[in-house]
């Protein structure tokens, strides 16, 4: 199978299967969207939605976030993962936004990715989600899918992974996409024990069918 084909077939059974795929981070505006996905790095969405609703009302815009202070933050955010690099990174992020961008969250990934706490995934969800550009985010999830199914061969890191999909995938499918390689590999394509059998790709997949696969 040719590498455009093997995309072309997973993309048509992603498309089938799962028609409007979707961030499942709740948020209400692009400034509580970056929020919660800085929030989100190595701690489960599901946590994160639970955090975000009483700091989204404590904090409805970057001027409010920028004005408060690390103790208070820090009572918000407590129980996710590193909760006070965390609590920098949020105030630092706001305080930038107010400085540089009069109070507005950049739509250009040259000024998110100087914005603290904003690395290029985090940088790459905000334009996919908020903006519908065609920016892949990778994470653990679209880095392990990406290569189970012979999408990326052998791929280094998640810039290397993030070109070759950019490459191959067309414009348009780009933010869906994003949403289906990590809804896949969270749900279905889980990295210790993945549900082989109850994924529809198993024919199209390079891990599956190879002597590392599950029925090795």
């Amino acid at each position: 199978m040719t590498r455009r084909e093997r995309y072309r077939r997973v993309l048509e059974w992603f498309s089938r299967e799962m028609p409007e795929p979707k961030t499942e981070l709740s948020y209400d505006t692009p400034f509580h969207l970056l929020l919660a996905v800085i929030l989100s790095a190595q701690c489960t969405d599901k946590r994160v939605n639970q955090v975000t609703p009483p700091l989204f009302e404590a904090f409805p815009d970057p001027a409010s976030l920028a004005a408060s202070d690390e103790e208070t933050v820090f009572g918000y955010i407590r129980s996710v993962s590193y909760p006070n690099n965390k609590t920098r990174s949020l105030l630092g992020a706001a305080r930038k936004i107010m400085e540089d961008f009069s109070g507005e969250v950049p739509d250009n990934i040259d000024d998110l990715l100087t914005i603290p706490g904003v690395g290029r995934k985090t940088a790459n969800v905000m334009l996919s989600v908020v903006w519908n550009r065609a920016a892949m985010a990778v994470d653990t999830h679209v880095f392990r899918v990406s290569e189970r199914l012979g999408l990326t061969e052998g791929s280094r890191n998640p810039l290397q992974t993030e070109k070759e999909l950019v490459a191959n995938i067309p414009q348009e499918q780009i933010p869906m996409a994003h949403h289906w390689l990590i809804l896949h590999g969270r749900y279905v394509c889980k990295a210790r024990r993945p549900d082989c059998l109850n994924c529809g790709l198993t024919s199209l997949c390079r891990y599956y069918n190879s002597a590392e696969g599950p029925r090795s």
